[in-house]
């Protein structure tokens, strides 16, 4: 079966590595090269956080651990450092339906299996002191941190010695699907194909919207601006973690984690300006906001010392996930910034609709 992969972020490298695991040999495509920042797929950390409610997410979540502890250790350590993920807040949990709560979250957790512990602010605080904390807090010991640019690095060699291709610097500008016969047109010709899979973030409705029409949902594509900031005291230890803030209180949802070498990553979800991916300003924004939220809730980071980074993220409105099929054409999109931790699942899923055409992913994630 001939296999073309549009987009060389994780989830097009997760979806090419799973593809070869079953025995496929599929062709990568990514427009960049090797290492770009174009996309929502650079940079050394990813949060993985496993603070969801909702069963679909929880499933995925399973695939993906699996994929992850598939993966191994790389460069003599685990993909995923499991140092654990604390959450607090007054808000609702990212991911989950409105109105449920951290409580909730550690029983859905604690029914598959997985540690959570509910902690008071004055216990949590004994264990971070460099946090602050906004009401009871969630602990899970089975979260942590995914190794993002090492990953990157793991599913490319896994996807070349499985026997599979990656082109990189190799844009496509159109995808056609005609009497069970895919065409990928590129600068250097058209790639024919049994079946494509498109994973390419920001540029999805550019090359997807004509395609799927109205079936597809809105996709708004924001440069999003955390910041690493510096420990006061570079021997504390740190989780990752997640702040739900009261509506008004700040700008949105706060996100974390430690990345070595580089400080505490701490950034406000989803707030980023909308931009056109092929004219990204790179420029930070909500900086004094963030820097203002570091001084009120984080008494262990210098508030001073932030370096920003900038990300992209393409969001669905409800941030409900889009993994689905078309005649030849499987599609992964609108991860909504919360998309990486769940790479090997997603690409377990797509890699499902592309073997067999009556796969479906859950009900959630299907278009709408």
């Amino acid at each position: 079966m001939r296999i073309i992969v549009v987009g060389g972020g994780v989830m097009g490298l997760a979806t090419a590595w799973e593809l070869t695991r079953r025995g496929e040999r599929p062709i990568v495509l990514e427009r960049f090269a090797r290492g770009h920042t174009r996309g929502a797929s650079h940079g050394a950390t990813r949060n993985f956080n496993n603070a969801y409610a909702e069963e679909h997410y929880l499933d995925l979540l399973v695939r993906a651990r699996d994929g992850w502890d598939a993966l191994g250790e790389v460069e003599g350590e685990p993909l995923l450092r499991l140092h654990g993920l604390v959450s607090h807040g007054l808000g609702t949990a990212l991911g989950s339906a409105a109105g449920v709560g951290l409580t909730a979250v550690a029983d859905r957790l604690r029914e598959r299996g997985l540690p959570a512990q509910m902690l008071s602010p004055r216990e949590a605080h004994r264990r971070w002191p460099g946090m602050r904390f906004d009401g009871d807090a969630l602990y899970s010991p089975d979260a942590g941190v995914a190794r993002a640019a090492a990953a990157m690095r793991e599913l490319e060699r896994r996807i070349l010695a499985g026997g599979g291709e990656v082109r990189w610097s190799t844009p496509v500008s159109a995808v056609s699907d005609a009497d069970g016969t895919v065409t990928v047109r590129t600068p250097a010709g058209d790639l024919i194909a049994d079946a494509a899979v498109m994973t390419v973030g920001a540029w999805t409705t550019p090359l997807l919207g004509g395609i799927l029409g109205e079936a597809l949902p809105r996709l708004r594509v924001t440069e999003e601006s955390p910041a690493h900031f510096a420990p006061r005291d570079r021997a504390s230890s740190w989780p990752s973690f997640n702040h739900f803030v009261a509506p008004g209180s700040w700008p949105a949802n706060v996100y974390g984690m430690p990345t070595p070498g580089e400080g505490v990553k701490v950034g406000f979800h989803g707030v980023g300006d909308e931009v056109d991916p092929d004219a990204r300003p790179f420029a930070a924004t909500r900086q004094a906001e963030l820097r203002e939220y570091v001084r009120a809730w984080f008494p262990g980071l210098d508030p001073h010392s932030a370096a920003p980074i900038s990300c992209t993220y393409t969001s669905t409105d409800d941030e409900s996930f889009v993994l689905d099929r078309r005649g030849g054409i499987v599609f992964g999109a609108g991860f909504s910034g919360q998309g990486f931790k769940f790479a090997p699942g997603i690409g377990a899923v797509l890699a499902d609709l592309v073997i067999d055409p009556a796969a479906r992913a859950a009900p959630a994630f299907r278009l709408r």
